[in-house]
């Protein structure tokens, strides 16, 4: 399995199914991942972003606008399944019965 370069969390996990990262507090391990997916989120938007800004100017070629638009279409639908999911295991919780 190769793991997809651009989706952080996908590497990761990838990565800790071969043995290769290894967990040692489940609070702190949790939020670094979160914080770092976040960020590798935000600078794949950005970097989409200032690609298109340089192509409309003329000064980036027509691939390297759709492999940017590329890229941060599928940072945003990992973004929005994240949400949703967590969105949902909320709702479950709040549903349960005490």
């Amino acid at each position: 399995m190769t793991p997809i370069a651009s989706i952080f969390p996908v590497s990761q996990v990838a990565g800790a199914y071969q043995g290769t990262v290894t967990a040692t507090s489940g609070a702190g391990d949790f939020e670094s991942m979160a914080s770092d997916a976040a960020r590798s989120a935000i600078k794949n938007l950005r970097q989409a972003e200032q690609t298109t800004a340089a192509g409309v100017a003329g000064k980036a070629d027509v691939q390297s606008v759709v492999e940017a638009l590329s890229n941060a279409q599928i940072t945003m639908q990992s973004v929005i399944a994240v949400r949703d999911k967590v969105l949902t295991a909320y709702n479950d919780i709040m549903h349960m019965s005490i």
